[in-house]
């Protein structure tokens, strides 16, 4: 009954072909680089360049994404070792499992379940906010009271609710048609954030980049925050203000939620034909790609307009009417809409594929790893995900708890850099297509530096996702613990017995 037992390699990719939980083999590179793109430009590069630029780091926000992306690269690179080394749906969840043991994959992937849901319900807010917009910009208008959750002055917002929904009905057709869905919308706001880059590097005027990192300010009298809404590192050493080398920490640790959605590439392991060439292309790509756009992006909205106006809700839309080009706001509205939808989607799927794996691995009641006889998709824990998404969207009001998918997956990406480490030592004998260089440096580096970036996120975030995380060790020690097939001794072809 030990809770650090490790389920074998052999064993999770023997689960995977068992017939009764099998899923269809059908993704290749260019479909998973869609999907790594499609889940990580959104709202990061639609909304929190502006604001990170206003308020942390000014032009040298493009800096702090550096600094994300390098944290979030070496992340990657353990990502890509483990998903050639474990093809199996269940991402950080799954790799924990191999190496860390059950109880720290539970954890991982408890963990998951909040980040993708409240990532998916918080995106799904923000899609219903740009789509009245477009209507009310072709002269449609929808019920306020339709529009908005209860505590925001509405009684529902039905269109978060009817996009979670729809793209529930997406996922239980088919990865396949998931995949198509992505790519085609993926290649629509690729096109937007490219005009954006083309178009308006004609407009930069590089005074605007001065000073490209503003000198640090130290709050002014009586407005310092309290303890719990700093950043933590500033609660406990005392360091406040804005701007400065510590601002570009702390823009850093804002646009983190741009890059969330590489590594929800790993959780399409088990339906990727050639998953130890094609899943490191996959994850490395998207990441290496997006890191790339969005550098440039800041750069570009930064030279068009002082850092310091860029505070908006649309800074891309700010920046077009700064230049005197409106009619370019409705195409940054269309491309916003179209990569908030595969934001959506693949969050929802993150989170269908890691409930997937850990019911079929009996952490959760297996009833719900069923899979469709014709689809051959997780129907049940995917209907299951949309139902409470689309809840969640639209009665719920969502801010800070926003930010909890920012910790919870800095937190998946310091156990999968740490996992490396051990199965490296535990089980050498693994066949890696693809391997992290310069180990042990690069793992270590990686968990260093996503604890920094968790440590720039504030206290209030630190306190309630403690809460979470300890109602999942009650359902653990209440439930997953005695209920693991590892723990039963259960084989994969007894639990599709409870199908």
């Amino acid at each position: 009954m030990s809770i650090m037992r490790v389920k074998s390699v052999e064993q999770s990719i023997n689960d995977a072909e068992a017939p009764e939980f099998r899923l269809r083999r059908v993704l290749r590179a260019v479909d998973l680089l869609g999907i790594g793109i499609g889940a990580i430009i959104g709202t990061g590069i639609f909304v929190l360049t502006g604001v990170a630029a206003a308020t942390d780091a000014g032009p040298g926000i493009s800096i702090s994404f550096v600094i994300s992306g390098i944290a979030c690269g070496l992340a990657a690179l353990c990502y890509a070792e483990f998903a050639s080394v474990v093809p199996v749906a269940g991402s950080a969840y799954t790799f924990s499992y191999a190496s860390l043991g059950e109880f720290f994959a539970w954890l991982i992937g408890w963990d998951l379940m909040l980040e993708f849901i409240i990532g998916a319900s918080t995106v799904s807010v923000g899609w219903s906010q740009y789509f009245v917009e477009a209507l009310s910009a072709m002269g449609l208008a929808l019920p306020e009271a339709l529009t908005a959750a209860p505590g925001a002055g509405g009684v529902a917002n039905v269109p978060a609710a009817i996009i979670a929904l729809l793209l529930t009905i997406v996922l239980v057709i088919g990865i396949r048609l998931s995949a198509a869905v992505t790519n085609v919308v993926v290649a629509i706001k690729l096109a937007v954030v490219l005009f954006f880059i083309i178009f308006g590097a004609f407009f930069v005027k590089t005074a605007n980049w001065s000073p490209f990192i503003p000198p640090h300010q130290p709050p002014e009298p009586g407005t310092v925050a309290a303890p719990l809404e700093q950043p933590l590192i500033s609660a406990i050493f005392g360091q406040t203000g804005s701007f400065g080398l510590s601002g570009l920490v702390a823009g850093a640790a804002l646009v983190f939620f741009a890059y969330i959605g590489f590594d929800i590439v790993a959780s399409g392991a088990e339906e990727t034909r050639r998953p130890q060439r094609d899943m490191p292309i996959g994850i490395l790509g998207s990441l290496a790609v997006c890191s790339v756009l969005y550098v440039l992006v800041s750069l570009v909205m930064t030279g068009i307009v002082k850092y310091d106006q860029l505070n908006t809700a649309a800074p891309m839309a700010t920046a077009f009417q700064a230049i005197g080009a409106p009619w370019a706001v409705g195409l940054v509205s269309l491309g916003a809409i179209a990569g908030l939808t595969t934001v959506i989607l693949i969050l929802m799927l993150g989170q269908a594929r890691v409930g997937f794996a850990m019911s079929r691995d009996g952490l959760l009641p297996v009833w719900f790893a069923k899979v469709h006889r014709k689809y051959r998709t997780p129907y049940r824990i995917t209907v299951i995900t949309g139902i409470v998404v689309a809840i969640i969207a639209s009665l719920t009001p969502i801010n800070v708890l926003a930010e909890m998918t920012n910790i919870g997956t800095l937190c998946a990406f310091v156990l999968v850099s740490i996992g490396v480490l051990v199965l490296r030592r535990t089980r050498p004998d693994l066949p890696r297509a693809f391997r992290v260089p310069w180990v042990p440096v690069i793992p270590v580096l990686a968990a260093a530096a996503c604890l920094y970036l968790m440590l720039n996120l504030e206290g209030w975030t630190w306190i309630r996702f403690g809460a979470w995380m300890l109602l999942g060790l009650v359902l653990y020690f209440v439930y997953s613990r005695h209920n693991s097939r590892l723990a039963r001794g259960e084989t994969i072809e007894e639990a599709a017995d409870d199908l």
